[in-house]
């Protein structure tokens, strides 16, 4: 399937390319700034389409290759105007600044974000879940889950069989696990743990910043009861974290848990796998853009060759 990739001005001091190849593929000169690269309504077999966005490091060269950080609610990592809450994670600028030669991976979230990020399994308790949160509150379970079942497991498998081959075939990657890294907040701190956990062969990094453990109960919990996500025997590491207001005031008490059932996995703290506090932090993307350069150290050091 071809895809015309349209460069739009999503960083203030960034440089565009409007070539595109039939292919879908960018014709790239050696850029000295920074770019981000549009993939409007990128089609899926598995869920409905939804755009993509494309962050191209400064000096990105397509004769090279570069690690990849998948990013969930794309809308709201480059652009304040696209944001749905108003604000952005500044992940442009962040990345400019700190001049790590990364490509990044904004995809977008739909209408039926709760669908695709709840994590579906364990499928039973799940399932009990929903049921006991439909009992209780009928209004608010059809506004979020509208009589369906979660639609996780068809994300990742849109983002692991559709959209990461494309990416691998249109910019200069290094598609191996141990330079693909998923990563996002609240209910996209949720499905980037899963899909590690899904996908470890595929992912060795994730970032699951303010992780939105009370979802349906704090069910996710039993995913990790469950053994999952563990250490891959070939390396790979976990970010998490939360605030201390608004709604990341709820978490403590979900993440004490998840700390005590990642180290019984196998995580262990300061190695693979890193957790932090952040007192005061509220639970939105101004608060996320803030941590970004610790998130991103973070990852960097669990690359190969540092």
């Amino acid at each position: 399937m071809l895809f015309l990739l349209l460069a739009v001005a999503a960083c203030r001091d960034t440089a565009y390319n409007t070539d595109a190849t039939d292919s879908g593929i960018v014709n790239d000169e050696i850029e000295t700034e920074s770019r981000i690269v549009e993939l409007p309504n990128f089609m899926s077999t598995h869920i409905e389409a939804r755009n993509v966005e494309v962050y191209l490091p400064p000096g990105y060269d397509s004769s090279a290759a570069y690690p990849v950080l998948y990013m969930h609610d794309g809308g709201n990592l480059f652009e304040p105007g696209r944001s749905w809450g108003g604000d952005e994670w500044g992940v442009d600028e962040a990345m400019d600044s700190l001049r790590h030669d990364w490509i990044i991976v904004g995809i977008w979230n739909s209408a039926e974000r709760t669908l695709d990020y709840m994590p579906t399994k364990p499928e039973q308790a799940v399932a009990d879940s929903i049921a006991a949160f439909v009992a209780k509150e009928p209004e608010q379970a059809a506004a979020r889950f509208a009589g369906e079942a979660p639609k996780s497991d068809a994300y990742l498998r849109f983002l692991v069989e559709e959209l990461k081959p494309h990416i691998d075939r249109s910019f200069a990657t290094l598609p191996g696990r141990a330079n693909t890294m998923v990563a996002g907040s609240s209910m996209g701190g949720l499905i980037s743990c899963y899909a590690i956990g899904e996908y470890p062969d595929v992912f060795g990094q994730a970032a699951c910043l303010s992780t939105h453990w009370p979802a349906l109960n704090g069910v996710f919990l039993e995913y990790l009861r469950s053994g999952k996500p563990a250490p891959h025997p070939e390396g790979s590491r976990i970010w998490m974290d939360h605030g201390t207001a608004t709604l990341d005031a709820e978490y403590p008490p979900y993440q004490s848990r998840a700390n005590e059932l990642m180290e019984a996995n196998g995580w262990q703290p300061q190695q693979n796998w890193e957790y932090r506090v952040y007192p005061g932090a509220e639970h939105n993307e101004n608060a996320w853009r803030a941590r970004l350069p610790d998130v991103f150290a973070f990852l960097e050091e669990g690359l190969p060759g540092n």
